[in-house]
């Protein structure tokens, strides 16, 4: 379970400048309880960025102290840099619940600071923004490793993306042989192009940024944001197979399934709907019956972390295609450059119908179960503030 403080406004502005800055982040906040004890609890938007950054992964973690796993870390103030390690581990006791801690850590914070954690030149490191004004460390005329890090990841995050448009502009004439004949044969045909191996993970794809293509005569009025299956732990249903059993209904082939879209008014087909609730800080998932039934919860936390490290920066590529000889082919026509989400609009625009979540789950297996979250083109100023499209 997620559980942290909200944000007052001097943490905001200081998580808007990182992120303004291009620093790819999580965060947590510090407990007087785990202060004492020199516990952090490893929280899921935690986790889901440690795995996502080849940081750690707790799922291939034996229980025991024996079976720690140390990382270099660094915590950044004001003016210096302390250098220390960074522990994960799973202990025996509560089911193993995954754990962490920064030693030497409470000589920088009190009980319920927020530090963001990053990774860095292989490091784990770690700022108070509840003490720390960031802007101003940033804008100093003393040079500090904080600002010097920081200007760093910036710099790097820019020459990236003009290193991919170039890419792209370079053969922005060039009709390409689609991969597979699938709706996944562009997004296929692109990664081989520049040199991405397949892989399942939920990485961005191209040294930071996430590709999102599609084709201009394509008929949905959607972009898919994210897949993100719910909290089954906190949920009254526990897997999608039980969505099935009880929501679902029987294809041609006889199977049973669910496929469809849910959004917050009205219900769907089958009845279900999504509650924002702010006061639990959830995203409901549930039924019209005789009365409201609690299905499926996803934290809105972990959603927000989830859109903030999938579309920090991403390259919405549009291409024209054509069909020869039952083969299909297609050239690059335009790419929306967004950057920095709106996190703040993520939860307005469920309730306004704007982001959605397709439901696609099939029975006996459970396997291959998606939950994607999309919103509608027209969402999208409201989503990525920060856009600028390229002609090819």
């Amino acid at each position: 379970m997620v559980n942290m403080r909200p944000f007052n406004s001097f943490e905001q502005r200081n998580l808007r400048f990182l992120v303004n800055h291009n620093v790819k982040f999580t965060q947590v906040e510090i407990t007087a309880t785990g202060l004492s004890k020199s516990i952090l609890d490893s929280t899921a938007p935690m986790r889901a960025y440690f795995v996502e950054n080849n940081i750690h992964n707790y799922e291939k973690q034996l229980q025991g102290t024996e079976n720690k796993v140390y990382k270099d870390a660094v915590i950044l103030t004001d003016s210096s840099q302390f250098s220390t390690k960074a522990s994960f581990y799973r202990p025996n006791t509560k089911k193993g619940d995954p754990r962490m801690w920064i030693y030497g850590l409470g000589s920088y914070t009190r009980g319920n600071d927020i530090h963001v954690l990053f990774w860095f030149d292989k490091k784990l490191h770690s700022i108070n923004i509840t003490r720390i004004d960031i802007e101003k460390c940033y804008n100093s005329k003393i040079i500090t490793p904080l600002q010097d890090v920081v200007k760093t990841i910036y710099d790097k995050g820019n020459s990236v993306s003009e290193e991919l448009l170039a890419k792209f502009r370079s053969v922005k004439d060039r009709w390409f042989m689609s991969e597979v004949a699938a709706d996944t044969g562009i997004g296929r045909t692109i990664e081989s192009f520049l040199g991405i191996k397949m892989n399942s993970d939920k990485t961005p794809d191209y040294k930071g940024i996430e590709l999102k293509s599609h084709r201009d005569k394509r008929s949905s009025t959607k972009n898919v944001l994210f897949t993100q299956t719910p909290d089954w732990k906190s949920s009254t249903l526990k897997s999608g197979r039980e969505i099935v059993d009880k929501y679902g209904y029987f294809a041609e082939n006889g199977r049973k399934t669910y496929q469809n879209t849910v959004q917050c008014t009205p219900p769907n087909s089958q009845n279900l709907f999504l509650n924002v609730n702010y006061l639990k800080s959830l995203l409901e998932l549930q039924a019209m019956s005789k009365t409201v039934e609690d299905v499926a919860v996803w934290h809105l936390i972990q959603l927000h972390d989830r859109l903030l490290t999938k579309h920090h920066e991403t390259f919405w590529i549009e291409v024209e295609n054509m069909m020869d000889d039952g083969k299909e082919y297609f050239r690059y026509k335009q790419i929306e450059h967004t950057k920095n989400p709106n996190v703040g609009q993520f939860d307005s625009l469920i309730e306004q119908n704007i982001i959605t979540i397709d439901m696609l789950l099939q029975r006996p297996s459970g396997n291959g179960d998606t939950y994607s979250f999309k919103i509608k083109k027209k969402g999208m100023p409201l989503l990525f503030p920060e856009s600028v499209v390229y002609i090819m």
